[in-house]
Formats: C-alpha cells, sequence, structure tokens
C-alpha cells in the first residue's frame, strides 16, 4: 500500500463539479491499496497516521499530532499510486493495483476506522473522475510505501 500524506490549511474533492468532500485544517491522504496488502497493515497505518507529530507546536516544531491539534482528514483513493514508469513505453502499467473490489474494501475499512477514533473523515469517490484542491501547509508532504510482503 501507499500513501501520500499532505498537511492542508483545507482540502476539497468534486466530481462533476459537486463538492462530495471537504475538510479545513487536517491531513489529505492520497492512498492506494495494491495486490497482496493486507488488512493488518492497514490497520497499523489507521491507527498510526493519527499520532504522527507532523504538526507545528506553539515553537514551530513537528510536534503536535493531528488527534492534539483536532484536525480532520480527507481520504482519496489513487490507484495511479502503483504507476511502473519503468517499463519500455510511454504508458505506466497499474499491474500491481489491487482489484477494484478489493481495494475499496480495504479503504472502507481504513475509512472506518479512522472514524472509529473520532476523527473526522471526508472521502472522494471511489472510482470516479475527481477534481481534488488543496492548500498544503508548509508544504509538508510525507510518502508511505509500504511494500506487499513476499509470497
Amino acid at each position: 500500500m501507499k500513501f501520500v500524506i499532505q498537511r492542508v490549511r483545507y482540502a476539497r474533492v468534486t466530481v462533476d463539479r459537486h463538492t462530495v468532500g471537504e475538510i479545513g485544517p487536517g491531513l489529505l491522504i492520497l492512498a492506494c491499496i495494491e495486490q497482496g496488502d493486507t488488512d493488518d497493515r492497514l490497520m497499523h497505518w489507521a491507527r498510526r497516521i493519527p499520532v504522527l507529530r507532523i504538526f507545528n507546536d506553539d515553537r514551530g516544531k513537528m510536534n503536535r499530532s493531528l488527534l492534539d491539534v483536532g484536525g480532520s482528514i480527507l481520504v482519496v483513493s489513487q490507484f495511479t499510486l502503483t504507476a511502473n514508469l519503468k517499463e519500455k513505453g510511454r504508458r505506466p502499467s497499474f499491474t500491481r493495483a489491487a482489484p477494484p473490489e478489493q481495494a475499496r474494501a480495504m479503504i472502507d475499512r481504513f475509512v472506518d476506522e479512522l472514524k472509529r477514533q473520532g476523527i473526522p473523515v471526508a472521502t472522494g469517490v471511489f472510482g470516479a473522475m475527481m477534481l481534488v484542491e488543496l492548500a498544503n501547509d508548509g508544504p509538508v508532504t510525507f510518502i508511505i510505501d509500504d511494500p506487499c510482503p513476499s509470497p
């Protein structure tokens, strides 16, 4: 699985010119489920991301978590994070992406676990063409690349 986590002042996702998810200060998480990803790893990240100390304290140091600052999360599923651009040709390959049914179910479980922790969570629409707007705060961006275990 892969996550791109951006600390934002606001983030919004629209589908067909209608806002479907919007948050104020918090995190925009672009989430990608790959073949072989497990619920154990997914739940690990759903519990870890909200406690990462990636928000500034009064001295400007990254010393506070999303839970500390009372932020929200916008989760947007993005299979294109699996893109393999190293193969010959010019078209990206997405063969590492999990099948849509599996990816949708895992993203839903990820969102449910975040909500279970009392975090306000908004989402995009799985499989839709979306427009994502954000104001990256910092800018602060983290990439989590948690490779699938070998068979």
